[in-house]
């Protein structure tokens, strides 16, 4: 049997008598079940106990709506607007098997079909032979300038050598892909340093934007991942992932609350249409109908 997603475990359970001590102790095991971690599951659901109290609130749709405004609090959004009188930079990151590569490809299609800018990818994964291989096909496909090196070359070069070539050639934003490679935390850490070093060095007046990719589907990890990349150079937006088939979708409130971090873009499938902006409202109606 096929597991449920948050939205539809809530549905199902608001589907039945929305009051009692049993109603708000299954909506607390739904939410930690969902990916909210037991501390936001616990807080949400004491104080929409206290809310209905308050407001008195005895109906199915009152108490859906106080839920919806207490999911709200937990999350904020990023604007997604890009500067059109700067060079935009966004660099990728997150661990190994997120969808980093697909999302930088998908970031490139979107800002030039709804923002008409020239895209750039910057194949700074040079751990992995795949990646370059994989950011150089999208490129292709989509008729998008991948600047990249010889796998096992220096990531700060491959940035470096991306931003000489929007200088000479070109370019409204650049999307850059990064290795996620986790067994070594601390040649992680220091790789991203040097990659934030060079942007920063290089970039001038242009805006700067760090975006993380979570996979919807991995659950509590996705927190753990998050703090790693935060502490490391410090992450400006949430790039929802995979945001399909059995993902449950509540890792969002756990690292809003926790990391106050904004969320971006949200992934639905695999083409190059399928990630748009997120959209809180859109999101909790869509959560809270089991949709």
């Amino acid at each position: 049997m096929a597991r449920k997603r948050l939205g539809e475990r809530i549905a199902a359970l608001f589907g039945k008598k929305t009051e009692g001590d049993t109603f708000f102790e299954e909506l607390e095991d739904i939410l930690i079940e969902g990916d909210l971690g037991a501390l936001s599951a616990m807080e949400i659901t004491d104080a929409l106990r206290e809310a209905v109290r308050a407001a008195r609130v005895k109906d199915r749709e009152g108490t859906l709506a106080l839920l919806k405004d207490l999911l709200g609090e937990h999350l904020s959004t990023m604007d997604t607007v890009p500067d059109s009188e700067r060079l935009n930079f966004f660099l990728i990151l997150g661990v190994n098997g997120v969808g980093k590569t697909t999302t930088a490809a998908k970031l490139a299609a979107y800002y030039r079909k709804h923002h008409a800018m020239e895209a750039v990818l910057s194949a700074a994964d040079t751990f992995r032979a795949a990646a370059i291989d994989q950011l150089l096909l999208h490129g292709t496909r989509l008729g998008i300038r991948v600047i990249h090196q010889q796998p096992g070359s220096d990531p700060g070069a491959v940035i470096f050598d991306t931003l000489e070539s929007v200088k000479a050639k070109g370019g409204d934003i650049i999307i850059a892909d990064t290795a996620g490679r986790m067994h070594n935390r601390s040649d992680l850490v220091r790789e991203l340093q040097k990659i934030d070093k060079v942007v920063r060095s290089r970039l001038g007046e242009g805006l700067y934007k760090k975006l993380l990719v979570i996979d919807a589907t991995t659950g509590q990890n996705g927190i753990r991942q998050a703090e790693i990349f935060h502490e490391a150079i410090g992450v400006d937006g949430i790039i929802l992932a995979k945001y399909d088939s059995d993902a449950k979708g509540g890792i969002l409130f756990s690292i809003s609350r926790t990391l106050h971090i904004p969320l971006a873009f949200i992934g639905t499938g695999e083409s190059y249409d399928d990630l748009k902006p997120f959209e809180k409202e859109a999101f909790l109606s869509s959560l809270l109908s089991g949709s």
